[in-house]
């Protein structure tokens, strides 16, 4: 177990790990953005003098009111208050705070996944962490995680990832593939936002007043959730364009001057990563900017060859509409502590995040119907 990724090798790393955008160099701006809300570990296997496994953790002071929303967050906010670790729990978790999970296998090995589990127990103990958790892992991994089941782990549907194939010769050909009304409600928008004086930029680093009203934007978009998520510090948005210079992307668009919306793409072997939205709110359904930023980005995809547009999770309704599909991937978790398990499967039952999302909860139903 390392604590910083630069204490191994690039190139070692890049043997065992997947080919993905949130690559040895993403994992390094983590470790330099001086998160708050995490400590960050790799989980290495060797076998006699080359690694044959690596994996990403990370440890979280999970605080369960971020969770909850409606009246009964208002509840657990003011219990938090008065008793600030009563509704906290610690965590090492296997994956990253942001994206989906991943880790490198050398062979696919079963055995290399279990000296990665067991590596993973031994550290929660030190940690002083009840839980254990691989976070968001999709179902190429699940030979995997099936016997982990039969040892004390739950499996929880996790908010899927969204994905649309650019498999079209143009966005107009695009918009073919839409219903008749999601088209016309598509193209109305983007001719009332035509009509405004939007100025669209590009580029893969910030200057520091830039940088400023981007995370002002940013920051601003985490209020908007009822759902706890991480919150990138500052750093990480300047560090991120000097570690990865060719993979990283900044849509801007202001109007007269002000910027009003912003996209952080992370671009890598055809793929493009929509991770960080933000949109001034007071301009951005005058101007419908969410449909603004979509058009333009697919067409800086098609222009570049990039076959895959990954919008992440969250915000799924105009995403079912311009028909990205959802991808299923999954948390599984387990309490360290046998006597607080049943405890944690009613705790996992509730806090679902379909709960939350009526989306997802048609989701889930429609797959139940085509299965």
């Amino acid at each position: 177990m390392i604590r910083k990724i630069e204490e191994i090798p690039a190139e070692q790393w890049g043997k065992v790990f997947p080919d993905v955008p949130e690559n040895y160099y993403f994992l390094k701006t983590l470790d330099e953005s001086k998160f708050n809300q995490f400590s960050f570990y790799y989980v290495l296997v060797y076998r006699g003098q080359q690694l044959v496994g690596c994996a990403p953790c990370f440890r979280v002071d999970y605080s369960l009111d971020t969770s909850i929303s409606g009246p009964l967050r208002r509840l657990t906010n003011a219990i938090t208050k008065k008793f600030p670790r009563l509704l906290s729990i610690r965590a090492l978790v296997c994956g990253i705070p942001m994206g989906q999970g991943q880790m490198g296998i050398a062979g696919f090995s079963s055995a290399v996944f279990e000296a990665i589990e067991k590596r993973m127990e031994s550290l929660a103990r030190k940690l002083h962490a009840p839980l254990i958790a691989f976070k968001d892992f999709d179902r190429s991994y699940d030979k995997f995680f099936h016997p982990l089941l039969q040892d004390d782990f739950m499996k929880i549907d996790s908010l899927p990832m969204t994905c649309l194939k650019l498999d079209f010769s143009s966005f107009e050909d695009y918009l073919k593939t839409l219903s008749s009304a999601t088209r016309y409600d598509v193209r109305r928008k983007l001719k009332k936002a035509s009509g405004a004086a939007i100025e669209p930029m590009i580029t893969d680093t910030l200057d520091e007043n830039t940088l400023n009203e981007v995370y002002d934007l940013y920051l601003a978009a985490v209020e908007t959730h009822d759902m706890g998520f991480e919150i990138v510090p500052k750093e990480f948005f300047r560090l991120i364009s000097k570690n990865m210079p060719q993979e990283t992307k900044f849509f801007l668009w202001r109007i007269n001057g002000k910027l009003t919306a912003f996209v952080f793409c992370l671009v890598s072997n055809g793929k493009l990563l929509d991770y960080y939205l933000g949109l001034d709110h007071t301009l951005s359904h005058e101007f419908h900017l969410y449909f603004v930023k979509f058009k333009e980005v697919f067409e800086w995809c098609k222009k570049h060859g990039v076959q895959s547009y990954e919008m992440g999770a969250t915000g799924y309704e105009p995403k079912r509409r311009l028909k990205f599909e959802f991808i299923p991937v999954y948390l599984y978790v387990k309490s360290r502590y046998k006597i607080f398990s049943p405890f944690l499967k009613i705790l996992s039952s509730l806090l679902k995040f379909e709960n939350f999302d009526p989306e997802l909860r048609r989701w889930k139903k429609s797959r139940k119907s085509t299965n």
